[in-house]
Order: structure tokens, then C-alpha cells, then sequence
């Protein structure tokens, strides 16, 4: 006697088929979504790590100067805040060839609105009225944060009182300060900004 065989139901195979193949499909879009989401993750975060960086390399923001006399482009520059003369002379071409490089000191603060004047050699280093020859010979910007109550009063339209406050509200993160901590006001502030530093 011959056994009947259970049939095969050709929908219940075509619908397993369906199923499997609907269950690769849906599996590998979940894969290309991960993998898509780590990948904006991970360059969202390296985007913010450079941002960090880049805020903490110029913690002072923008500032600009005035650079004079023996360089080889003299012109008004931006630069960050907190720069050396090396970098306000950097950025005006360097120093030209008859620049008298014993007399300047490239180590010395920049302040916003400052001019600085590189001297030629032989040239007298006596100041311009509003500019700040930074050499070794001439005085050096006076430093908010640390400067003593003689020193401070040595600044145009400030006495010993206002020396006093200046001393009394340190200490600063920029020059700017001593306008929004009211220490002095406007026109002393125009006065002494290009002879300070902080």
C-alpha cells in the first residue's frame, strides 16, 4: 500500500519566502540606520571638540593694531587677543632689513588699539604722540594685574584714587574690564588703552 505524501502548499513556501525575505530587508535598513547614526554622532562630536579648542586658543577675543615703521607691510592688523609684538610683527611681513632688531622687544604684549613702532637703526626711539614704541630701551605696557599703585598713577587721568580701584577690582581677563567693572571711564580709558596690558 503506497502511502499518500503530505503536499507541499506552494503559498505557505511563497509566504515563509516573504517573510525571510522581508526580514533581511528590514534587518539591513536597521544596519544602514546604526551605521549612519554613529557616523553623524561621532562627527558631531568631533565637531564640538574642535570647537572647544578653538574657543580656549583665543580665550580674549579679536584685537586689532597698528603697526609702524620698520616692517615690511606697516598696516592696521587683527589678531588674537593676548598676542606678542612677534605676532603684530609677523603678520605686517616681518621686520624690514634697516629695522633695529636690538631695541625691540618682540616678547612684549600687544593691547587693542595700540600702536607699536619698530625703529630703524640709528633711529631715535623718542614716542609719537599716540604710539607705543615697544623696545627695550622705552617703558613697557603697564600690566593691570599685577602693576603697583606708583606705577598705575604714571597712566594719563589716573590718580592714586583711581590706581587704588584699579588694584581693588583684579583681576582682569581683558583691558576692556576696567570699562564694564566701572573703574574708569571712557575718555581715561581711551587714554591709557594703548599703554596697558593685563
Amino acid at each position: 500500500m503506497v502511502e499518500d505524501l503530505p503536499q507541499e502548499d506552494p503559498q505557505g513556501q511563497n509566504q515563509r519566502l516573504r517573510l525571510a525575505v522581508l526580514g533581511f530587508f528590514f534587518g539591513g535598513l536597521f544596519l544602514l540606520a546604526l551605521g549612519a547614526g554613529l557616523i553623524l554622532f561621532k562627527n558631531s562630536n568631533s565637531s564640538d571638540e574642535i570647537q572647544i579648542i578653538s574657543s580656549q586658543a583665543s580665550p580674549f577675543g579679536e584685537i586689532v593694531v597698528h603697526v609702524d615703521g620698520a616692517v615690511a607691510s606697516p598696516g592696521v592688523y587683527k589678531l588674537p587677543g593676548g598676542s606678542r609684538l612677534a605676532d603684530a610683527v609677523k603678520v605686517a611681513g616681518g621686520l624690514a632689513a634697516d629695522a633695529d632688531g636690538a631695541k625691540v622687544n618682540l616678547a612684549a604684549k600687544v593691547a587693542d588699539g595700540q600702536k607699536v613702532y619698530i625703529p630703524k637703526i640709528g633711529e631715535s626711539t623718542t614716542s609719537i604722540k599716540g604710539t607705543t614704541s615697544i623696545t627695550s630701551t622705552t617703558s613697557e605696557l603697564i600690566n593691570i594685574n599685577t602693576a603697583s599703585e606708583s606705577e598705575l598713577d604714571k597712566l594719563p587721568g589716573v590718580g592714586p584714587v583711581t590706581a587704588q580701584k584699579i588694584i581693588a577690582s583684579r583681576p582682569y581677563s581683558a583691558p576692556e574690564e576696567l570699562l564694564t567693572k566701572k573703574v574708569v571711564n571712557t575718555s581715561v580709558y581711551e587714554k591709557i588703552k594703548g599703554l596697558i596690558t593685563y
